[in-house]
């Protein structure tokens, strides 16, 4: 419990992080630059994890690469920090109740269902009001971004033991690579050699914070909390990171807190309550995580 309660403080303030990394820099230069300090120089400290090296690259991909590129691209293109962060959450949580459903034969029960359905309705009230046609195609970038990392902790449940840690650092090595080449094709040299010149202060600690607290930190412990518990019991706790957001994006960021946002996000609550009050009652025997 209080290992997820500081990864969800950490992710929730870290939407307002990568508001402020992307004054100036390009999305994809900023992401890969987050992944590339994640696993340098952890990387000559760390073994690699026990696991194939091909879903390693599959979780990587999904977990770090894809889902970054579209969700800081989305976030460049005018989603709001704590709309992004409602968005990629909630959805995530969905996609990943119903691929277990598709692909693990979990088999989430009812109030589970209507947790995520309820969750759900947020997610359309965010659609509806949104209020141009840039923010709109970055609503989408974020919507594919929470379909990418549910995928990639589906990926986690098929991973032997492993060490969270490890995970995170050589997944962002292997994520590092493609992120640099995306942003020299789409982003071009000469941006990227201007982001570098230009990055002061700010910009180098927002890219901190990305490699570390919220990587590695936060990343380790997901991945084997995801591993180890069931994927209806772990992806809905991170409902709570919008809150964190919202609340950070208004105070540091000066976001506005319009009423049909507060409403957003109690329906995001009510889901995660549903969801918690059901596995609550899961009995003891036969789907029950694992609590060793």
């Amino acid at each position: 419990m209080f290992l997820i309660l500081g990864v969800i403080f950490i992710w929730g303030f870290n939407f307002v992080v990568i508001k402020i990394g992307l004054v100036g820099m390009p999305p994809l230069f900023f992401a890969a630059l987050r992944f590339l300090f994640a696993a340098l120089p952890a990387i000559f400290f760390v073994r690699r994890p026990s696991i194939g090296i091909g879903i390693l690259a599959a979780w990587s991909l999904t977990q770090f690469a894809l889902q970054f590129a579209l969700l800081f691209g989305g976030m460049s293109l005018g989603m709001p920090a704590g709309l992004a962060s409602l968005v990629i959450i909630q959805l995530q949580t969905v996609f990943t109740i119903l691929l277990a459903m598709l692909i693990l034969s979990e088999r989430p029960r009812w109030l589970q269902i209507a947790g995520a359905l309820v969750a759900t309705s947020g997610m359309v009230l965010v659609a509806l009001n949104i209020d141009s046609s840039s923010t709109l195609i970055g609503f989408a970038l974020v919507v594919a971004a929470a379909l990418a990392w549910a995928c990639a902790n589906i990926l986690a449940k098929h991973m032997p033991a492993h060490d969270g840690l490890g995970l995170a650092v050589w997944g962002s090595l292997i994520a590092t690579a493609p992120l640099i080449l995306l942003s020299l094709v789409f982003e071009g040299p000469d941006r990227v050699v201007a982001a570098i010149q230009s990055m002061g202060w700010r910009a180098w600690l927002a890219v901190m914070f990305q490699a570390y607290p919220n990587t590695l930190f936060g990343f380790a412990v997901w991945s084997t909390l995801t591993r180890r518990y069931t994927s209806a019991s772990v992806a809905p706790w991170a409902l709570l990171v919008p809150v964190v957001a919202i609340v950070s994006s208004v105070l540091v960021l000066g976001e506005s807190l319009d009423t049909w946002k507060i409403w957003a996000a109690m329906l995001v609550l009510g889901g995660l309550a549903l969801n918690q009050y059901s596995a609550r009652r899961m009995p003891s025997t036969g789907s029950a995580p694992d609590a060793k």
